[in-house]
């Protein structure tokens, strides 16, 4: 695999996971709307959606954070790893 086809991959899966983060995130807040238009703003069970909805939230946000960083991570890796083996070799004077 070349490096620019390691990085289509890379972006590839930065961006599916940004998207199932978004997904995760704007269902969160529909249910929480949801939620909150039966039950009123201000109750205990609004507060408790609110609640569920940013915890949902940090772990989406959490897990795309760890995706990026594994996808970042592995490029690195695979990118030295084809400099050491497919790079130039310096002539010895």
């Amino acid at each position: 695999m070349s490096e620019k086809n390691s990085t289509k991959e890379e972006n590839i899966v930065k961006k599916t996971s940004k998207t199932a983060s978004d997904l995760v995130n704007k269902s969160a807040d529909t249910a929480n709307d949801i939620v909150k238009s039966i039950s009123g703003e201000g109750g205990l069970v609004g507060k408790a959606a609110d609640a569920s909805t940013d915890f949902v939230k940090n772990v989406s946000k959490t897990g795309n954070k760890v995706v990026g960083k594994s996808v970042d991570t592995a490029s690195n890796v695979f990118k030295g790893a084809s400099k050491k083996v497919f790079g130039k070799k310096k002539e010895k004077r």
